[in-house]
C-alpha cells in the first residue's frame, strides 16, 4: 500500500453538486489531483493537466487531503468525487482507505487509459473514453482492463460529443460494453480559466437529444453539464 505517497492536488472544494455523469445532482466533496496522460483539444481544466501550471498543484499526503475533506463536509460521510486531469495517475489508494474507514464513499472519473487495482475500492467508476474531436486515441484494451479492475464498483460510460464522428464513436464503444449505463453530454470547449465564463451550448444539447431519439438509442442518458449551466466555467463549482 502506498498510503504514505504524496499526491499532487490542484483543488479540494465542496460540497457542491455533481454537474455531470452518473452522480448528476448529488453533493460530493471534490478532490482534483493534477496530471494527465492526455492533451484533449477542448480540455476544460487545463490547470489540472498542463505542467505549465505548476503553481496550481500542491503535494499533499492522504492524511492531509482527508482532513480537508472532513472539514469541508462537516465530518459527515459524503461521497468524495475524484476528478482531474486523470486522477488514476495518482496514488489514491491510501486516501480511499482512510475515507472508507470513516464511512465516506468514493467516485472517480477517468478516461480509462490506466487501470488500477484500487478501482475495486471505489463505489462508483465513471469511464469517459475520449472521442475523435479530442485529438486523442482511445485504447479499448486499456478501457476493458479498467472495467475489469473495478470489481464490484458501479461502472458507467460517459461520452463527450462534439460532432457526428464523436457520436458514432460513442455508439461503437458503448456497443462493446452493453451492460454498462451510458451518459452523453455535449462538448463544453471553454476552459475554466480566470475571468472566462463558459455557457452550456443549448443548441448542441438539443441536436444531441434529437440524434439519440431519431436513432432509437433510448438506453443513453443525454445530460448537460449542470454546473456549467448554473455557474459557467467558474472554478470550485
Amino acid at each position: 500500500m502506498t498510503g504514505s505517497a504524496l499526491i499532487e492536488v490542484c483543488e479540494i472544494f465542496g460540497p457542491t453538486i455533481q454537474g455531470e455523469g452518473a452522480l448528476l445532482g448529488l453533493p460530493p466533496v471534490f478532490v482534483r489531483p493534477g496530471g494527465c496522460d492526455y492533451r484533449c483539444r477542448w480540455c476544460d481544466t487545463p490547470y489540472a493537466v498542463d505542467p505549465a501550471y505548476p503553481h496550481e498543484r500542491t503535494a499533499m499526503s492522504a492524511t492531509e487531503i482527508f482532513a480537508e475533506v472532513r472539514h469541508l463536509s462537516g465530518d459527515r460521510p459524503l461521497t468524495v468525487s475524484l476528478s482531474g486531469g486523470n486522477p488514476a495517475l495518482q496514488p489514491l489508494e491510501g486516501l480511499i482507505a482512510l475515507g472508507r474507514a470513516a464511512g465516506y464513499r468514493f467516485a472517480l472519473e477517468t478516461q480509462g487509459s490506466v487501470a488500477r487495482p484500487w478501482f475495486a475500492q471505489l463505489e462508483v467508476l465513471v469511464l469517459s473514453p475520449k472521442p475523435p474531436s479530442s485529438g486523442m486515441d482511445c485504447d479499448r484494451e486499456a478501457l476493458a482492463a479498467a472495467i475489469e479492475a473495478a470489481g464490484g464498483a458501479a461502472v458507467s460510460l460517459k461520452f463527450v460529443v462534439h460532432d457526428d464522428d464523436d457520436y458514432l464513436f460513442a455508439r461503437e464503444v458503448a456497443a462493446c460494453f452493453p451492460r454498462l449505463p451510458v451518459c452523453l453530454q455535449p462538448c463544453n470547449d471553454k476552459p475554466r480559466l480566470p475571468g472566462r465564463r463558459g455557457e452550456v451550448d443549448l443548441e448542441r444539447l438539443r441536436r444531441l437529444i434529437a440524434k439519440t431519439l431519431s436513432d432509437g438509442w433510448y438506453e443513453a442518458r443525454v445530460l448537460p453539464q449542470l454546473h456549467v449551466l448554473l455557474w459557467g466555467n467558474e472554478r470550485g463549482r
